[in-house]
């Protein structure tokens, strides 16, 4: 749903009010003072817990009843789920938007469920990836109708995973996880460095995305140097054609996409994207090649955030640095040693190391000033 100054605003526009020029300074205005008028933390967090527990609380109830009800009942059910939170959500808009976007939220979240329930109903051909694709398209529908970061974080999280299951489908028994690891990582990184310019979508979406991004990176980091350490475990992949398009997917769609955010900063995103390819020669074996390539991620990382002034960026690369070398000592130096002195060792490490990574990592904040994440 558009801020309530938008409306104003367009209207003015067209009677010949204001020109075009301050229009964008209005706007940009606006959306650079968003966050000091809008909801707090603890207002956003009620919000988000509620959403949840009422989805939950649907969920229950259609499960409770799900074996008494015929069909189309069934049908009805889920359709009206639907139907009714979407309803109260526009109820609400004039008086709460941050209820109704709440509630929109939850009818879109539901859009998934009722995809795949009425697949199940009426015995529809079975092919998992299309529900997330209708489902990813209903989230698209509902940002562009309703203009709120929910509906477009939902599609942004949707239309991933509907390109993940096409491709797990079509690579089955083909070993095409280190392609999709490759995509979730880098698409993991342009969430992380979306920016606050209209082309990102406003100032609460780039949020949004940053924090996505943010809880991805590590698992999704892993989940790379995994796929690299298992390519050893068997000697074909993919098909020629797979192959290509999966590459080209994995690899230009989230740079497109950071180019789109960022305009010319996306340099910075095709370099990250050129350290992971690097990193499925680097980082194969046993040895400490994986842990030095990750070690130079993180590293990255930090000097990406210095550059661009975004402390959780040098949090993450701290925190990256501080998990690789917790895992090199388990896996490689432990066993090593005796029980004691491993003990002793794991001491030295969590205490001498945690102390000096958190002294730098403030004073690296403190040259980065307050800026925001």
């Amino acid at each position: 749903m558009p801020a309530a100054w938008e409306r104003p605003l367009v209207r003015w526009a067209s009677a010949g009010l204001v020109d075009a020029a301050a229009v964008e300074r209005i706007r940009a205005w606006e959306s650079a003072h968003h966050g000091k008028t809008g909801l707090r933390w603890p207002v956003r967090l009620a919000l988000g817990l509620g959403g949840l527990m009422i989805s939950a609380g649907v969920l229950l109830f259609v499960a409770a009843h799900w074996d008494a009800l015929g069909p189309w009942q069934r049908f009805a059910l889920v359709v009206g789920t639907v139907g009714a939170l979407h309803m109260a959500g526009a109820a609400l808009a004039e008086h709460a938007g941050g209820v109704a976007a709440a509630l929109h939220a939850c009818g879109t979240a539901a859009l998934g469920g009722a995809v795949f329930l009425t697949g199940q109903i009426f015995h529809l051909e079975e092919h998992w990836p299309g529900g997330l694709l209708l489902w990813a398209l209903g989230a698209w529908i509902g940002w562009g109708l309703l203009r709120q970061w929910p509906q477009a974080l939902l599609a942004a999280l949707l239309t991933p995973a509907w390109l993940t299951g096409e491709w797990i489908v079509r690579t089955e028994q083909q070993h095409g996880e280190l392609i999709l690891s490759v995509g979730i990582l880098l698409l993991a990184l342009t969430y992380l460095v979306a920016e606050s310019d209209a082309r990102a979508g406003g100032i609460a979406l780039r949020r949004a995305l940053v924090w996505t991004g943010a809880l991805g990176l590590i698992p999704a980091t892993l989940g790379f140097l995994l796929a690299v350490h298992g390519l050893r475990h068997y000697s074909s992949g993919p098909s020629i054609e797979l192959a290509v398009m999966g590459w080209g997917a994995a690899l230009v769609l989230p740079l497109a996409l950071a180019w789109w955010m960022r305009g010319p900063g996306a340099a910075a995103n095709l370099a990250a994207a050129l350290w992971v390819m690097a990193g499925t020669w680097l980082a194969r074996g046993d040895g400490v090649q994986p842990y030095l390539w990750s070690l130079a991620f993180s590293l990255g990382l930090v000097a990406w955030g210095l550059v661009e002034r975004r402390p959780l960026r040098i949090n993450l690369g701290v925190a990256g640095f501080a998990l690789t070398v917790v895992v090199f000592y388990f896996s490689s130096v432990m066993d090593r040693l005796g029980r004691s002195a491993s003990l002793i060792g794991l001491g030295v490490l969590f205490l001498g190391g945690g102390y000096l990574l958190e002294r730098g990592r403030r004073q690296l904040l403190t040259r980065v000033g307050g800026a925001n994440g």
